[in-house]
């Protein structure tokens, strides 16, 4: 449970910098300094290391990750949070924050940001108290990247961790994307008294082990999660009647190339694994040859 003197001292710091929590922006400070060592645990962080951190707010976890890996870039939207990491850690100097979106920027182009010698970033890791709202979106914009990080962990909502690593039969967009890229593991789960101010959900820590290439072999990545997305969009109702609506196809012939992929047109989306959605994928990318 989250010390009084801890979330005291998140009080003081957001008062003296003049700062509201912004539940619009899903700002959610970590207060439990106890769950930082399951954090930095699981990221097997060393000096050689380069860290991504998203979000970083009032500079709990900063402070366990540049006194373990060898440089961190800190990526943080709100401009006052960004001023006083910089002035926080002004004599570290591995480390460097950026007063920006993340969705803004492309983690192949963070030149620089890795050594003083280095003109791109090469292989690092993302490491990060994530955002409630934009959760999603940002581990897709890594995993998506042409350039990946080498290991993810990160805390998000307790479902949202759920879903990533969910099976067939408890499947989402979300795991697909995610399973696509990498090996999900929720390592804990972090209650809601472990933030200021307390969200209404507890979290959940997850690794991602970033595989060097997708798990399935598609011939096109935006083509697969076209067809993927078609298929969820009405996730209660059938694939054949999902993919239809979806994709824009008769029903008849939707449910041919569901037969030709070997997969019963009356099963739903949920319960669909990564390999049978890639044979989906073939079956229907297969009528535009």
């Amino acid at each position: 449970m989250a010390g009084q003197n801890t979330v005291a001292q998140a009080k003081q710091q957001l008062r003296r910098l003049n700062i509201k929590a912004l539940k619009g922006l899903g700002q959610h400070f970590l207060v439990d300094r106890s769950v930082l060592e399951t954090i930095t645990s699981a990221a097997e962080l060393d000096p050689a290391d380069t860290v991504v951190e998203v979000g970083p707010g009032l500079g709990i976890l900063t402070e366990e990750l540049v006194s373990r890996a060898g440089n961190v870039i800190a990526v943080e939207v709100d401009a006052k949070l960004a001023a006083s990491l910089k002035q926080k850690f002004a004599r570290v100097l591995q480390f460097t924050v950026l007063n920006a979106d993340i969705l803004d920027l492309d983690p192949s182009e963070l030149a620089g940001r890795q050594t003083p010698d280095s003109s791109h970033l090469q292989v690092y890791k993302v490491v990060a108290n994530l955002p409630y709202y934009i959760a999603s979106a940002i581990m897709r914009h890594f995993l998506e990247a042409s350039l990946k990080p080498a290991l993810m962990v990160v805390m998000v909502q307790k479902e949202v961790a759920q879903s990533m690593v969910a099976e067939p039969g408890g499947m989402s967009l979300l795991s697909v994307s995610v399973q696509i890229y990498g090996k999900p593991l929720i390592v804990d789960y972090v209650p809601a008294q472990s933030f200021y101010p307390q969200p209404k959900v507890d979290s959940a820590i997850v690794r991602i082990d970033v595989y060097p290439e997708p798990a399935v072999n598609v011939a096109s990545i935006a083509k697969f999660f076209e067809v993927v997305k078609a298929g969820f969009s009405t996730p209660r109702k059938q694939l054949r009647n999902s993919l239809s609506i979806g994709l824009h196809l008769a029903s008849a012939e939707t449910v041919s190339l569901l037969e030709k992929a070997g997969i019963d047109p009356k099963r739903r989306p949920q319960t669909l694994s990564l390999e049978e959605w890639a044979a989906v994928y073939r079956a229907f990318a297969g009528r535009e040859e």
